[in-house]
């Protein structure tokens, strides 16, 4: 159902919502980019919609409000585990089409993946998703080449201008109480700059072709693909210590990459993958030929994130097109 309201009681009606939500959304960060005098624009939690950012496409995904960079799993004694506990409220997300079909990865990945994690499904069953329609295309995205420029799985859409506020709500606990109803229909891009054809024949005999050495000739191992990919979930583990009592302290789940050294490392000096380019054609082609081949669709949401951030410009869209070209020759 759709409805148009006043932006004053738009705001109003946000201030309604943050009583019983906690509301992250896209910010821009004045000052905190990577570079001197540089901005970024990162999630976090909102207090009212002049906070968020709605033209640009946020550096980092939306992923950190549903998986904690540094995630406690639980404290420990000599005698004793204690799980922390989840949020108290429940969180409304601010996301675009593309993040909306990053969600369907993730719980694919932590929910269905043969058991649901514990840590990640007590805060995905609170969590609510707002889409931000896209009247224009990002630079690097292609997510029409994805089929995840459009999404209906939202529990409401919202799209502000100076006067309005226009919504097409799913859920009832977000209908906005004396509304006018009207029809609404999400902004949706229908064409990007940046095309992707995915190859349609990859098979074990692509993991030894020439492109992976040539990538990974260029890769310096830093991760920051990984960090700012929607689907990306390497992590590993750590136990912490406490300096006043070494029997206590807690056990974390941290982010990591499968692009850094170290994390393939396992006992008796074995490295599964040992070279840059074996760490890139793993991350390639995990997301566009093992995920697939195993839940029916890709991995990759084509949000473009990966060649925003690449210090050696490297575009895993290029790489991916290259494959398909390949195929055809």
């Amino acid at each position: 159902m759709g409805y148009q309201l006043p932006r004053q009681d738009a705001d109003e009606l946000f201030s309604a919502w943050a009583k019983k939500y906690d509301i992250f959304a896209p910010v821009t960060k004045k000052g905190d980019g990577c570079f001197s005098d540089t901005d970024v624009v990162r999630y976090d939690k909102v207090e009212r919609f002049d906070d968020i950012e709605w033209s640009k496409k946020s550096e980092y995904s939306f992923k950190e409000t549903l998986l904690r960079i540094n995630e406690t799993l639980f404290y420990f004694t000599e005698d004793t585990a204690t799980v922390p506990k989840g949020p108290e409220k429940e969180i409304l997300i601010f996301l675009r089409a593309c993040d909306l079909h990053a969600v369907k990865r993730l719980d694919q990945m932590y929910l269905k993946n043969g058991f649901a994690d514990f840590y990640y499904g007590r805060i995905r069953e609170k969590a609510k998703f707002i889409l931000m329609g896209c009247e224009s295309t990002c630079q690097t995205g292609f997510c029409v080449s994805m089929g995840t420029n459009k999404a209906d799985d939202y529990d409401a859409y919202i799209k502000l201008d100076k006067n309005y506020c226009f919504m097409d709500v799913k859920c009832e606990d977000l209908v906005p109480e004396g509304a006018e109803q009207t029809e609404v229909h999400p902004d949706y891009v229908t064409e990007n700059k940046e095309k992707v054809t995915l190859p349609k024949n990859l098979s074990n005999e692509s993991f030894s072709k020439d492109i992976w050495k040539e990538y990974g000739d260029r890769c310096i191992g830093c991760g920051r693909c990984n960090f700012v990919c929607p689907t990306c979930t390497c992590f590993t583990m750590q136990d912490i210590f406490y300096k006043d009592n070494s029997k206590v302290g807690e056990r974390r789940r941290v982010w990591a990459s499968c692009q850094v050294d170290g994390y393939t490392d396992m006992a008796g000096d074995i490295c599964f993958r040992k070279s840059q380019g074996e760490r890139f054609r793993f991350k390639v082609m995990h997301k566009i030929y093992d995920y697939e081949k195993r839940f029916g669709y890709p991995m990759c949401v084509g949000c473009g994130r990966c060649d925003d951030v690449c210090p050696e410009y490297i575009s895993y869209s290029n790489c991916v097109n290259r494959l398909a070209k390949e195929e055809e020759a």
